[in-house]
């Protein structure tokens, strides 16, 4: 894993970010630096799609981290249910008995998936799987710092920003500048949804430090996931080259049509929508997974 470290300044939240370079994704701890109080972002859980193997690795890297800085883990949060890669969130939650929390219309899209699987009505779509469901605006504390909450929908139905500070944690929305923006097309993403959202981002002071969910390393530079409000006004190569709603629909839409759907998205949102939870063991003691066929568009054939 490589990592980076923004240094606090007074009134600032202690950022670091842990990539996981099989999927490109960033996962957060951020603190108080006067209480030691911290919350895990967006944690990873390890998995090989080919042996179908499952690891706490990066997820323990997280917990060794909190431990060598003296931190209390108050908050493990998702921004959403991640379409290429499983959840640790409830991993970390049975090690440490940390708060796990996501956007209140994380129900929606369990009702969504929930049918794409065709599970029971056992399954409970409710989001009882975590242990608090925000609405936008909702205020919660890291520590002594404040903590406000945006929904911002487009790339999934439920995404939501975290504020904490300077900082905002944006997930699939806007990554670095070099590489754009979110796609769209998951069931229930919406290009117009995203402008809006990211409009809502950009209206933040200039100076506001924006950390992404995922880095893919355009021209096999190194792995970022840092940077501001101005920065992306000034570069980001989709929002300069697209200055309308209508602009960015149309681009954001074609993008979409040449992506191949993510590997693991059949195989995380089962265990994501589940608040980071594998299936339960079957009688054989051995957990599975349900990949439905045909259930999504966008096949990528070999030629």
């Amino acid at each position: 894993m490589s990592i980076q470290t923004s240094t606090p300044l007074r009134g600032r939240p202690v950022v670091r970010g842990f990539y996981e370079k099989r999927t490109g994704s960033v996962q957060y701890v951020v603190a108080d630096p006067e209480t030691k109080k911290c919350a895990v972002i967006d944690p990873v859980l390890d998995f090989d799609p080919q042996s179908g193997a499952t690891s706490t690795a990066c997820a323990d890297e997280l917990l060794a981290h909190i431990e060598r800085e003296g931190y209390t883990l108050e908050w493990i949060l998702d921004t959403h249910p991640h379409a290429d890669h499983f959840s640790a969130a409830g991993y970390l939650k049975d090690k440490t008995g940390a708060s796990t929390a996501i956007g209140e219309k994380v129900i929606e899209v369990q009702k969504l998936w929930k049918d794409i699987y065709n599970w029971p009505d056992t399954f409970p779509s409710d989001g009882s799987q975590w242990d608090r469901l925000f609405a936008d605006g909702e205020l919660f504390k890291i520590g002594n710092m404040d903590g406000k909450v945006m929904f911002a929908p487009g790339h999934t139905l439920c995404s939501i920003t975290y504020m904490v500070g300077d900082a905002a944690f944006i997930h699939d929305t806007i990554f670095m500048p070099d590489s754009g923006t979110a796609r769209t097309d998951f069931p229930g993403g919406s290009a117009k949804a995203l402008w809006n959202s990211i409009q809502r981002i950009m209206a933040l002071p200039d100076e506001t430090r924006l950390f992404s969910g995922h880095d893919y390393r355009p021209g096999g530079r190194e792995a970022k996931w840092e940077s501001t409000v101005g920065e992306q006004r000034r570069e980001n190569k989709h929002l300069v080259k697209a200055r309308t709603e209508e602009e960015f629909v149309v681009l954001r839409e074609a993008r979409d049509r040449e992506l191949p759907m993510p590997k693991l998205i059949l195989h995380a949102l089962q265990v994501n929508i589940r608040g980071g939870r594998l299936p339960e063991p079957e009688s054989n003691g051995k957990r599975y997974l349900k990949i439905p066929l045909d259930a999504l568009p966008g096949a990528c054939w070999d030629e």
